[in-house]
């Protein structure tokens, strides 16, 4: 389990909120209701609990929002299965139909030493078996390339905010890059076009936009880069 205080159940409700809601949107309860297949008198029940627990900003007959210590147990409990379901497909050859069942089991229980291993071994995926994003981990590195150079993992240490990927952003958001995952050769690809740690970031969204590119400002100077970049260039939330 992501944190021994944490139920399953609870994760579960936040992990939906996440994949419905990852960049400030509010959630209605029918939604969390259809997803979860729980009647909405107990979501709204549950609601009230993790918003007690500081986890979610809840307004009745609106729905439910993230904070930010919310987001952080919802994109761990996230990547863990995304992770978890490239690695039953890629690796075990598991039958597609069967893989999101068997990762909700395991993700409950997936410490985050084996993620980390995991995800070396599966070279630093960005999306899971369903195109969806793969949430950053939430170690204090600035690249893959700093994790591979860590080989202790009782030194590293957890990083002290949220992040989202270029590809995750609603129109007109900002904030300083963070964290940039992948080889060494897409690393440097990202380097080469000038995006790097530290720049600010402006995501103002273009229906004029290339087919699978992102038209971005990173310090005053526009780009247009592929969804392989998008999906790995993350910004600080």
């Amino acid at each position: 389990m992501t944190d021994d205080n944490i139920s399953e159940n609870i994760e579960e409700y936040l992990e939906v909120l996440y994949r419905n809601g990852s960049n400030g949107e509010q959630v209605s309860t029918t939604q969390l209701s259809k997803e979860l297949e729980i009647a909405p008198g107990s979501v709204t029940q549950m609601l009230k609990k993790l918003e007690n627990l500081g986890y979610i900003g809840y307004t009745p007959y609106k729905g439910a929002i993230l904070t930010d210590e919310g987001m952080k147990i919802a994109q761990k409990i996230t990547r863990k299965h995304r992770i978890l379901e490239k690695f039953l497909i890629d690796v075990l050859k598991i039958k597609e139909e069967n893989v999101h069942e068997q990762a909700c089991k395991m993700e409950h229980s997936l410490s985050d030493e084996a993620e980390r291993a995991l995800c070396t071994m599966l070279n630093n995926p960005d999306v899971c078996p369903d195109d969806n994003i793969i949430p950053a981990c939430n170690f204090d590195f600035d690249s893959c390339h700093q994790c591979y150079s860590q080989k202790d993992f009782d030194q590293v240490i957890n990083r002290k905010f949220n992040l989202l990927s270029i590809s995750e952003l609603t129109a007109d958001t900002e904030g300083i890059i963070s964290f940039i995952r992948g080889s060494n050769e897409l690393l440097d690809d990202i380097a080469d076009a000038g995006i790097k740690v530290g720049c600010h970031l402006k995501y103002e969204f273009n229906d004029n936009r290339i087919s699978n590119h992102y038209l971005i400002t990173v310090d005053d100077k526009e780009l247009n880069i592929p969804i392989e970049m998008a999906n790995n260039i993350f910004i600080r939330i």
